[in-house]
């Protein structure tokens, strides 16, 4: 059975399933970067007309999408669509060949403090929102990261950021200075 919440993203919504979605890890796919899929699930749902971009994670899956259409026409679209898949497939839509770009291997002590706050102590509560954040560099005191999912573009994602993130890294790894979001 899936179910949905909502998002601090107005155009973004967390669909919950009982099944695994991904077992690779969370990972996200822009309708814009569409000729480049090989998952037909995921190819068919960024053909679905509003939808701009999709997050799967482990036991959920977010829709972000474009203000042309309402969440009362495309909602029940995607429930369909994963019930569907669900009734005809007995594994997860992302199999765990693809490795999870958050698991950098890395020698600086600093960039290894900083990815293991991001994920026990900020990815689970984004992923709680229907998103991802993704360590990208650290360089002179300034910790680059993409916001994915529901995060991405969000009205409140640049409060988080700031107020929370910030706040986590600079508390728990005294390098950090500063937070940056990167597109």
């Amino acid at each position: 059975m899936i179910q949905t919440e909502l998002t601090p993203n107005p155009d973004s919504l967390k669909f919950l399933s009982e099944k695994t979605i991904s077992a690779a890890g969370t990972e996200e796919f822009q309708k814009l970067k569409k000729n480049k899929l090989t998952n037909q699930f995921v190819e068919d749902l960024l053909n679905f007309k509003g939808v701009e971009l999709i997050l799967l994670g482990e036991k959920f899956l977010s829709v972000k999408k474009t203000k042309e259409v309402s969440w009362s026409e495309l909602k029940p679209m995607v429930i369909s669509h994963l019930n569907d898949y669900f009734e005809n497939n007995n594994e997860p839509i992302l199999k765990s060949e693809k490795k999870s770009d958050s698991r950098v291997e890395n020698k600086n002590e600093t960039i290894n403090k900083i990815i293991e706050v991001l994920n026990t102590k900020i990815r689970p509560a984004v992923a709680r929102d229907g998103g991802d954040i993704k360590f990208r560099s650290f360089d002179k005191g300034v910790v680059k990261v993409e916001l994915q999912g529901s995060c991405s573009g969000c009205p409140s994602s640049l409060m988080t950021l700031k107020q929370g993130v910030q706040n986590l890294l600079k508390h728990y790894v005294k390098e950090v200075n500063s937070v940056e979001a990167i597109q």
